[in-house]
C-alpha cells in the first residue's frame, strides 16, 4: 500500500471537459453522505476502526473484490496525509492490499503521466472528504478528469465512489457552501460547476445531522429541472447506468423532485429575500431501497425483506 504525492509541475489548465451528459455510463457511481463507518472518531481525522459490513464493503464488492486495484485521492481534505492512512487502513481490514493513495494538493499533478496511469489502472476510485471546490478547481478540466469521465461511460465494473465532498462533487451543479441557518433566502447557497459525472442529480452531504433541508431545497428551486439527493451520513447510492440507484447504509436519502413546481419565485427575488416554492415533492428512503432517475421512479423495500 502506498502514498504518492509532491508537488508538480506547471500545466495549462483546459476547462471542464464537454462531454455529452445524456450518454448512459456503464461504470458505477457510490456518492456517500460522509462519516461512512470506518472509525472510532467522528471527524476525518480520527475515523479508524472499520465494520465489514459498511459502506465501504459495498465500494469493494462493486469494483470487483479484494483483488481491485484501489486508488484513494485525498485532495478535498485539509489533511491528506492523515485522511490516506486512514483508508489504507480501512481497506486493509477488508483485506484489500492494492490501495495506493495519491496525494493530488495541485492542478499541475492532475497533468502529470504518473497520475494518469494510476487511474488508468484502477478499478475503483475513492474521493474523500473535505472542500469540494478543491476536487473542482485541481482535477475538474485535467486529463485525470478525462480518464475518469471515459472510463466511466465505456467500462462495466469500474467504480467512483466519494464521501462528503467526494460525493458532492460528482454533481454538474455542485454546493459549494452556505450556512444552513440562511437558506432559502435568495443566493444563500452558493453553487458552482462540479466533475459532471452524475448531471441530473445536485448532491448535499451530512444532510440530517447539519439540517440541510434549506439548502438543497433553494439548489432546486435555482434549478429546477434537476433533483436534490440528501444523504445521511453513513448512507450512499449505488447508481447504475447513470439512471438506477440503491441506498445502502444506515442513515436515510432524502430525495427533492422540483418538477411538478407550482410555484418558485427564485428568479425574480432580490439576494437575501426569503423564497416560497410549492409542491416540492420529498421521497425518504432507506436502505435497498431504489429510485430510476428518468422516470421518478420509487422501488421501497418490502417490510419483510432482509436488510442488505
Amino acid at each position: 500500500m502506498r502514498i504518492h504525492g509532491g508537488r508538480g509541475t506547471a500545466g495549462n489548465f483546459s476547462g471542464f471537459t464537454n462531454l455529452d451528459i445524456r450518454m448512459r455510463l456503464k461504470g458505477t457511481l457510490i456518492p456517500i453522505g460522509g462519516n461512512e463507518d470506518k472509525g472510532l472518531g467522528t471527524d476525518e481525522r480520527h475515523t479508524l476502526n472499520f465494520v465489514k459490513e459498511g459502506i465501504l464493503s459495498h465500494v469493494v464488492k462493486e469494483g470487483g473484490g479484494k483483488s481491485s486495484k484501489i486508488v484513494v485521492i485525498p485532495t478535498a481534505s485539509s489533511i491528506p496525509v492523515e485522511v490516506g492512512e486512514n483508508y489504507l487502513g480501512a481497506f486493509k481490514k477488508l483485506g484489500c492490499k492494492d490501495v495506493t493513495v495519491l496525494d493530488i494538493r495541485e492542478k499541475s499533478q492532475a497533468f502529470e503521466e504518473y497520475y494518469s496511469e494510476q487511474i488508468e489502472a484502477a478499478n475503483i476510485i475513492m474521493f474523500s472528504g473535505g472542500d469540494q471546490s478543491r476536487i473542482a478547481d485541481i482535477i475538474g478540466g485535467s486529463p485525470l478528469h478525462n480518464i475518469i469521465m471515459n472510463r466511466l461511460i465505456n467500462e462495466e465494473g469500474f467504480v467512483v465512489a466519494g464521501t462528503s465532498a467526494g460525493a458532492m462533487a460528482m454533481s454538474t451543479e455542485m454546493i459549494s457552501g452556505g450556512s444552513s441557518m440562511d437558506a432559502l433566502h435568495k443566493d444563500s447557497v452558493r453553487m458552482r460547476k462540479g466533475l459532471n459525472l452524475i448531471p441530473e442529480l445536485i448532491i448535499d452531504s451530512h444532510f440530517i445531522k447539519r439540517g440541510r433541508f434549506g439548502r438543497l431545497a433553494e439548489s432546486v428551486a435555482r434549478f429546477p429541472h434537476l433533483m436534490g439527493v440528501g444523504l445521511a451520513e453513513d448512507t450512499g447510492l449505488v447508481l447504475k447506468n447513470g439512471n438506477e440507484f440503491k441506498v445502502i447504509g444506515s442513515g436515510m436519502v432524502i430525495l427533492f423532485d422540483p418538477s411538478e413546481l407550482t410555484h418558485n419565485n427564485s428568479e425574480v427575488l432580490e439576494s437575501g429575500i426569503p423564497m416560497s416554492i410549492f409542491n416540492l415533492k420529498t421521497h425518504v428512503l432507506a436502505n435497498s431501497d431504489r429510485f430510476t432517475i428518468d422516470k421518478r421512479k420509487l422501488e421501497v423495500l418490502p417490510i419483510e425483506a432482509p436488510f442488505e
